[in-house]
Formats: C-alpha cells, sequence, structure tokens
C-alpha cells in the first residue's frame, strides 16, 4: 500500500510537467497565430498614400486581383438594338420615381464600366514599366511621366470606385452594378497615358475604339452621352474624338476659354467640372507651416518655364519686370528630380508668396503646388476657372490680380509688400486647412478632391435630368435652346459617328 501510494507521488510531477508543455505549445502557436493575422504596426490599415506611382504599385499588386467578377457586371460587351434603350429607360424611371420622397442627392450613384483591359490595366503598366527607365519629353522639353503624374486624376477617382466598399472612406459617391440603379456612368479610359506613351496612329486608333465601345452601350443611347464622365484631364488628349463625345462631363484642368485647346461649345461650366492637378511636392502642414515661417524671408517666389504660348506669355513679360528685384526669386526651372527639388525647396521653406502666371493654358499645376507647399499664391491668369469652386473661396488663400496690374512697374511688389502681417497669417492658416482638398490619395479621403469632385457632380444631376428628358421628347424641327455659352444641347440631330467608326 505505501509503495502505490510512493509510485502516486512519483508520477504526479511528471503530469504536472506534460501539462506545462503542452500549455506552452498551444499559447506559442496562439501568439504566432495573432501576431501573422494582425498588421505589425497598428496604424498601417490607416494610412494614405499620396504618391501617384507608390499608390499605383500597389493598386497592380494588390487591388487588381479584388475586382468584382464580370459576372455582378452588366455591360453590354457588344451592340444592343433600340429595345434594351427602352427597357433601360424604363426601369430608370421607375427607380427615380421610388425616389422622389429621399434625398435627392447624396450618396451619388455611379455604374463603373468594365472596359476592356487595353483601355484600362494595360495602360497602367504600360506606365508602371516605363516610368523608371524613360527619358522622353514633349515638344517644349517637359517630362512625359511627370505630365503623366500631373494629370493621373483618372486613375485616383477610379482607383477608389473600385475599391472594396469595406475599404472606402468615401460617403459621398457609392458604385452601383445594375445600369439603371446610376446616377451617372464612369469611363475608365486612361486617354493621357495613351496619348504620350503610344504610338500617334497607334493611339488613334484606341481612341476610337474606346469611342465605339461607350457609344454602343445602351446608357449612352439613352442619355446621348449626357449623364457619362469622361476624365479628360490633358488638353491634348482624346482630342482626335472629342466632338463625338461634347454632351458627356468632362474633368478638365480648365475650361481655356482662349479657344487654343478646345473648341467654341465642347466645355462649360455647366456641364463640365475643373480638377486640380495632382500635387508634386510634399505636405507642408499647420506645423510645417509654423517651424518654417522665420525662414520665409523671401517675398516672391518663381521657378518655371519663362516662355509659353497664348495666355503664358505674361510669363516673360513678369520675368523681365520682377528680374533683378530685392526679395525676389524668378528664374528658369530645369526638368528632372534636381529641378523638383529646388522648387519644392523654395516654395515650402524659403518663400512667403508663390508666383502662378498662366501657362500655355489658364490654369497650371503651380498654383496647387503652392497650397500644398504653405507657400501663399499669387495668381496671374485672367481667364482661370478653379476647382471646386462652387465649395471653396480661393480668396481666403490666394492674392488675385489682373495682368494689367501686375505687370505695371513696381506695381505687384508693392502690393504684396502692403499686406499687414495679420493678413499674411490669415492666408496661412487658411492654406493649412484648405491643402487637403488638393491631395488625392489612396485611400480617398473625406473632403479630399476625389470627395470634392462628387459633391460638385452631384450638384448638375437635376440639369442632366432635365436634359435627358428633354431629348428624348422634342420632335424634329423643335427649336433648340440656346444657353449662356451658346452651346446647343438638345438637338435632335447628332454627330454622326458611322464615317469615323466603318
Amino acid at each position: 500500500m505505501a509503495g502505490k501510494q510512493q509510485n502516486h507521488h512519483r508520477t504526479l510531477p511528471r503530469f504536472r510537467s506534460k501539462t506545462i508543455i503542452f500549455t506552452l505549445i498551444i499559447s506559442s502557436f496562439s501568439l504566432l497565430v495573432i501576431l501573422f493575422t494582425f498588421p505589425s504596426s497598428p496604424n498601417q490599415s490607416d494610412r494614405t498614400e499620396t504618391s501617384f506611382v507608390a499608390s499605383l504599385e500597389q493598386f497592380l499588386i494588390h487591388n487588381a486581383p479584388k475586382l468584382n467578377p464580370p459576372s455582378r457586371d452588366d455591360t453590354v460587351r457588344g451592340e444592343k438594338e433600340d429595345d434594351d434603350v427602352r427597357k433601360l429607360d424604363e426601369m430608370v424611371f421607375e427607380r427615380e420615381n421610388r425616389l422622389l420622397d429621399e434625398d435627392p442627392v447624396y450618396p451619388v450613384k455611379v455604374y463603373v464600366y468594365e472596359m476592356p483591359k487595353k483601355f484600362t490595366f494595360d495602360l497602367l503598366w504600360l506606365f508602371h514599366n516605363t516610368y523608371k527607365e524613360t527619358s522622353n519629353a514633349t515638344s517644349n522639353g517637359s517630362p512625359v511621366h511627370r505630365l503623366i503624374e500631373q494629370h493621373s486624376i483618372d486613375y485616383w477617382l477610379w482607383a477608389d470606385l473600385i475599391s472594396p466598399e469595406s475599404e472606402r472612406r468615401l460617403k459621398s459617391v457609392v458604385r452601383v452594378h445594375k445600369q439603371e440603379e446610376a446616377d451617372l456612368f464612369y469611363v475608365p479610359f486612361f486617354t493621357t497615358i495613351s496619348f504620350f506613351l503610344l504610338e500617334k496612329q497607334q493611339c488613334k486608333a484606341l481612341y476610337r475604339e474606346a469611342l465605339k465601345w461607350v457609344t454602343d452601350q445602351p446608357a449612352w443611347k439613352r442619355s446621348e452621352g449626357r449623364d457619362h464622365i469622361f476624365p479628360i484631364h490633358h488638353p491634348w488628349s482624346f482630342k482626335t474624338v472629342r466632338r463625338y463625345v461634347k454632351n458627356a462631363i468632362w474633368l478638365l484642368p480648365d475650361m481655356d476659354s482662349t479657344g487654343n485647346w478646345y473648341k467654341p461649345g465642347q466645355v462649360s461650366l455647366e456641364k463640365d467640372l475643373v480638377l486640380p492637378y495632382v500635387s508634386n511636392v510634399d505636405l507642408c502642414d499647420a506645423k510645417c507651416l509654423s517651424e518654417s515661417a522665420p525662414m520665409r524671408s523671401t517675398l516672391l517666389f518663381f521657378r518655371g518655364r519663362l516662355k509659353r504660348n497664348a495666355g503664358g506669355k505674361i510669363r516673360a513679360k513678369l520675368g523681365s519686370e520682377l528680374s533683378g528685384v530685392k526679395d525676389v526669386i524668378i528664374t528658369e526651372g530645369t526638368a528632372g528630380e534636381g529641378g523638383k527639388l529646388a522648387a519644392q525647396e523654395g516654395m515650402r521653406s524659403r518663400s512667403l508668396f508663390c508666383l502662378c502666371p498662366a501657362g500655355d493654358t489658364p490654369s497650371s499645376a503651380r498654383l496647387f503646388d503652392a497650397i500644398v507647399s504653405g507657400c501663399i499664391p499669387v495668381v496671374v491668369s485672367d481667364e482661370l476657372e478653379l476647382p471646386f469652386e462652387g465649395i471653396l473661396d480661393y480668396r481666403k488663400v490666394a492674392v488675385i490680380v489682373s495682368s494689367s496690374d501686375a505687370i505695371q512697374p513696381g506695381w505687384l511688389v508693392n502690393h504684396l509688400r502692403s499686406l499687414l502681417p495679420s493678413q499674411v497669417k490669415k492666408f496661412q492658416n487658411s492654406l493649412a486647412q484648405y491643402s487637403r482638398h488638393f491631395l488625392y490619395s489612396s485611400p480617398a479621403q473625406p473632403l479630399g478632391p476625389e470627395d470634392l469632385t462628387w459633391r460638385m457632380i452631384a450638384g448638375k444631376l437635376v440639369n442632366i435630368k432635365l436634359h435627358t428628358r428633354r431629348s428624348q421628347r422634342v420632335v424634329n424641327g423643335s427649336r433648340s435652346i440656346c444657353r449662356c455659352d451658346c452651346w446647343r444641347p438638345n438637338s435632335t440631330a447628332s454627330n454622326s459617328l458611322s464615317h469615323l467608326l466603318s
């Protein structure tokens, strides 16, 4: 009996040891699962990316496989008969009747076309695979890939729209997968990449293919394109076929009322939307502005091309007038990373005011680089139309003067020196608040440019529906209504595509 009891005491510690070892193994395994399941940084999922190249890299690697399969999408792959257009119109009418008692604006419901890869992913990969190696430049010496980045609004909007809803942060817009549920139709064709990176004839052929693909859709035929959105942000892009999509909403860098880039009647503030260029500099936030304030000893700064065409001729006049003036830096810019860093340093840490004259078009990326850099823009561009002006008041962040005043001897410098320190401080405080409105990012942020784009377009919806319905019921021979810009939106005789698409 005593022997049995002694043996029992010998066995008990062994049992406890095995239990402890087993518990440690389970705990270690659980710890490994936790480590590999959750991000290494608690804030990793909350990080935003504002670089086009870096965001595109992540998008192509991670997001592309997550695209919704074609089975969830009712984009038409071939030509459709008039009966399909009629059925779609009936479904849209039923939906609009159901929504009469609901909020008529938010969120905007957008249908994103599932276009063939040659219009979308193939072009993004083309940019991605060539931007490091190429030294291509335009006829005036501008780096091609940098121009594409500046006009990459098509990428930022599309990347947000096709992201899984659980990862999106914008409440102003929602993607829908049925055409009858849509307020608007987004055409994800990268017109700027194709213009700059394809051979001329290859680009024209792709433009014609994209045009035919879109205009074959029942939704296009129903509205004649009035509820379709085309990102045409570079003034050279899509130029050969623009006249066939002039009813659509164009996303533009400006309206160019000089007529150098757009034909009369093609663009208008009523129909289209001006979007900011994609910034090329690092953000100077409120902390940066506070720290850099004592070092901003330069009154007025400009680094860029002084010889431009059209309205941009004002640059040469300003350069001549301001050259050699105390506390003013006016210098010819250079392409490449060195030129970018020199411009960024001048705007971000040395200067109070940044000169933003017209370029080849009334707008310039410099305006938005200045805002993001915390440098108060001095806008000298009489024909300029600004982004989101239905929401933002640019008088709070910029000094806006006429060209005739700016070129008068001594006028501009005296005007800037006359501003009180309290006025300058007020401008800088507003810059810290406004900079977020011009930072494209992934994921897109509330009150960022992607968000403001949809808020502005929401204000156009009633007018879009008005002209769509009116165009469906007017009869041949009825008198067209001429709007303020004399653009005739409801003519029953539209441009014929047959000779172009045959």
